[in-house]
């Protein structure tokens, strides 16, 4: 049994978790002293919960690392909707990153980024149907697989990569690997990238798993650090991030660019991230965590963690149709101490 502390039930729900309307909870709501609102479970027993898209009707599609299974959670049970084929799940490998298509009511069409036999690879296909690789060739390993995808307000798709173990792909221009590339949703190096005809958007990157734009188009990227610091930083196009010759801060001088929040290794290890109003939220698995910030012109400050050592290690967070937020717990991963109800997908309001 976990040593996690459980949260106490609540007899009802607050005035602000009524007014956020939404899928049907799997257990009633419960609040911990770091919250900022009652929690609402909205699944369990999951095996690796890794990507998480929403759907037009406020559902979400949600990838398993290990089975390849895609499921769609909203109301009721969990239901598998999609087996992505090719996966390979070894170490931190195996299907990760989900994306659903802008123009999804119209195609049908979803995006998984995966490790798969020889490499990391992104496909679509519509539920139930067929598969279309889109983008090969990133380098796998057993670790640093990268794997988050999105798609951006230019309707291009983002893919956060990793360094597959190897970091001096990371600064090499030819290599996808420790890269924020952006891509057609063809798979075709983007129109403006800042080199014509590659994939390339920036580079430098260890391993990052979180994307996220703020309410100006900004991006944002979480990103692994090896010993010492962990890192958010702003993304621009071209920009190179320092790795592997720098980690944190400290990359000016080297003409690198450096990170606007940084965190030890042991409170942090983020995951994905979203942001909501002013507020940016971190995922942190080996911190056992959430961590926010307050977006404050090109700095994050006044970082506050919630949910310490309650629900275990956290891989995922998304800012749903409604603006609440779904968080994912990621304790079967092998890493981690699980529950009975591991892993579980949680549901709370934003903070305002």
């Amino acid at each position: 049994m976990s040593a996690r502390r459980r949260a106490p039930v609540l007899v009802a729900l607050t005035a602000i978790l009524a007014a956020c309307a939404g899928p049907e909870p799997a257990s009633s709501p419960t609040s911990t002293p770091e919250s900022p609102a009652p929690i609402e479970e909205i699944a369990r027993g999951l095996e690796v919960p890794w990507g998480l898209a929403f759907l037009p009707d406020g559902a979400a599609l949600v990838s398993e690392r290990d089975s390849g299974r895609v499921l769609r959670v909203g109301r009721g049970e969990p239901e598998q909707v999609h087996q992505v084929s090719g996966v390979v799940a070894r170490g931190e490998g195996g299907l990760l990153g989900l994306a659903v298509a802008r123009d999804y009511a119209e195609t049908g069409l979803v995006y998984a980024y995966f490790t798969g036999a020889d490499d990391n690879r992104i496909v679509r296909f519509r539920p139930g149907g067929p598969q279309e690789t889109v983008f090969s060739g990133i380098a796998k390993a057993g670790n640093h697989n990268g794997g988050r995808i999105a798609f951006g307000p230019d309707d291009m798709l983002y893919v956060g990569t990793g360094d597959a173990g190897a970091p001096d792909r990371s600064p090499d221009p030819t290599s996808p690997n420790g890269k924020i590339l952006r891509i057609t949703p063809d798979g075709r190096p983007a129109p403006g990238n800042p080199t014509p005809g590659s994939p390339v958007y920036s580079r430098g990157h260890r391993n990052v798993q979180g994307l996220a734009w703020d309410a100006s188009g900004r991006l944002f990227a979480a990103e692994f650090g090896q010993n010492r610091l962990d890192e958010i930083n702003i993304i621009e196009p071209g920009n190179d991030y320092g790795w592997p010759a720098v980690e944190g801060t400290g990359g000016t001088a080297r003409g690198s660019t450096d990170p606007v929040l940084t965190w030890p290794t042991s409170a942090a290890s983020p995951s994905g991230i979203a942001i909501a109003g002013t507020t940016l939220y971190a995922a942190a698995l080996r911190g056992e965590r959430l961590w926010t910030a307050t977006l404050t012109g090109d700095t994050l400050v006044d970082p506050r963690a919630l949910f310490h050592n309650t629900y275990g290690r956290l891989r995922t967070i998304a800012t749903a149709p409604d603006g609440t937020l779904w968080l994912t717990t990621s304790n079967t991963d092998g890493r981690g101490t699980p529950d009975p109800a591991d892993d579980r997908i949680l549901r709370f309001p934003a903070m305002r």
